[in-house]
């Protein structure tokens, strides 16, 4: 919550009724939240997200490629140097309010040493990506995006399939928790992430399967 907000909620004359209201509404939109968790299923793509259940509909073949690049690129990283854990598309992340099933995510070691066979909702990742469509693209450059940065993300990229760029972002936590965009990454161009060290791959590598390869290979010979 901004500064600004914040005070006119404290000048408000009427705080303690909007203050009261608010925790009715977020009474309900726990139980709501609570009925969700019991009804998603692994079969079924869904989000809970500012009170609402969101359903997805099948992606693009882009958006798969992306994602699939990806991920066997930042998996075989963190296997490799034994980081930590990873998620695919299905990993349930919780925070505060809202509960979201990121294209991409890990976590390091400290986070995900009390994970389980068992463990369906994960915490706050450590390094976080989202490939845009149509339909998603709003809500991961605004509702999400402040979250992950409320609830301490270090790192966020978002992936366009379309322009085949990757927006790639950092969290800064002075005076607030909010991020910065480092860059704008297109084909050609090389990306190293911050939450995982020394991971660095050619943009290519995410939009194109033989760009995927050369990549693992130089990630498994580094």
């Amino acid at each position: 919550m901004s500064n600004t907000l914040l005070k006119q909620l404290l000048d408000a004359p009427n705080l303690p009724l909007l203050v009261e209201q608010v925790n009715t509404r977020l009474m309900e939109e726990t139980s709501r939240r609570r009925e969700f968790r019991e009804w998603v299923t692994p079969s079924v793509k869904a989000e809970f997200i500012n009170g609402q259940v969101i359903l997805h509909s099948p992606v693009k073949r882009g958006h798969l490629r992306c994602s699939a690049n990806l991920f066997k690129l930042v998996d075989t990283f963190v296997a490799v140097h034994d980081l930590g854990e990873t998620s695919y598309d299905k990993g349930m992340v919780a925070l505060t309010r809202n509960d979201y099933e990121p294209d991409i995510c890990f976590w390091g070691k400290e986070k995900s040493a009390g994970f389980t066979d068992e463990t369906m909702l994960h915490p706050a990742p450590d390094f976080v990506v989202e490939i845009l469509s149509k339909k998603t693209a709003k809500t991961d450059r605004t509702v999400k995006f402040d979250d992950y940065a409320a609830h301490g993300v270090p790192e966020y990229w978002i992936i366009d399939p379309r322009t085949q760029t990757i927006e790639q972002y950092w969290l800064q936590s002075v005076p607030v928790n909010e991020y910065v965009l480092v860059a704008k990454w297109t084909v050609g161009d090389q990306i190293q992430s911050k939450a995982l060290p020394d991971f660095s791959i050619p943009v290519a590598a995410v939009f194109d399967k033989a760009a995927c390869s050369d990549a693992m290979r130089q990630l498994l010979n580094g």
